[in-house]
Order: structure tokens, then C-alpha cells, then sequence
């Protein structure tokens, strides 16, 4: 019983923080290589949307603080409210709260959705942590 309840709650939390389509990994030119890290949302926040942000920040700055003085990495916080931020959330298909690494190879992006884990692990920290991690380090490794 309580598992369902845990399960129903966290169901309710996916769906009423995001009202979004998955993107496609279709690739796009850009310039360089690196990984945009790219937290959206909207102008209103629950307190999950708070905590992906807030745990894909401490992720970077503990183990990936030189990469991302070095510029390999950067993360950038995206309210899809706002007009300028339009074609960001537009190119990506948000519509609510996301989480995404857009890696950039010699030019061409590809886009990793993260956004059931972010929701999935927000509250467990160590898993969030772990996990953002390991997928981080995988793509860094590639380029």
C-alpha cells in the first residue's frame, strides 16, 4: 500500500510539474564541442524543479568544476515563460520542467533527455548525484 501511494505521488508530481514531448536525438550544427547542461522551467516552481536545479548545480561544481572553468561544460538555467527563451524551448519541445545535456561534437548536437530521472531521483540526492555522474563523465569521454 504504501508503495502505491509513494508510486501515485510521484506520478502526480511528473505530470504536474511537466506537460512536455520527448525531443527527438535528431542532430543539429552548431559550433564546437561540449556539453550544455540545461535545466528548463517555467516561472512557476514546485519544490522538485527546485531540487533538479539545485542538484545538477552541486553535481557540476563538485566533480566537474574544471571542465566547467575550462568551458567543455556549461549549464544554464532556462525559463520557457519567457519570450527570449521562445526557440531554446521551442528546439528542444518543452513545454514544463527539464532536464537535458545537449552535447556538442565537432559541431553537431545531440540531445540526451533527462528529465523522468531528474523527476524519478530528485529527493535521493546520492542517486541523483551518482547517476548525473556517470551519464555526465560518458559523454565527456566521447568528444
Amino acid at each position: 500500500m504504501k508503495f502505491l501511494y509513494l508510486f501515485s505521488f510521484t506520478l502526480f508530481l511528473m505530470t504536474s510539474c511537466q506537460a512536455q514531448d520527448q525531443t527527438n536525438s535528431t542532430a543539429v550544427a552548431t559550433t564546437g564541442s561540449k556539453i550544455e547542461v540545461l535545466d528548463f522551467h517555467t516561472t512557476h516552481r514546485c519544490k522538485t524543479c527546485m531540487k533538479i536545479e539545485e542538484n545538477a548545480k552541486a553535481v557540476l561544481q563538485k566533480d566537474f568544476q574544471e571542465a566547467v572553468d575550462a568551458g567543455k561544460i556549461t549549464f544554464q538555467t532556462i525559463n520557457i515563460d519567457k519570450k527570449e527563451n521562445a526557440k531554446i524551448a521551442e528546439h528542444f519541445q518543452v513545454g514544463g520542467t527539464a532536464l537535458f545535456l545537449n552535447v556538442v561534437k565537432e559541431g553537431v548536437e545531440t540531445p540526451i533527455d533527462l528529465t523522468d530521472f531528474a523527476f524519478m531521483k530528485a529527493f535521493d540526492e546520492e542517486a541523483f548525484f551518482a547517476e548525473l555522474k556517470t551519464k555526465i563523465e560518458e559523454q565527456l569521454n566521447a568528444l
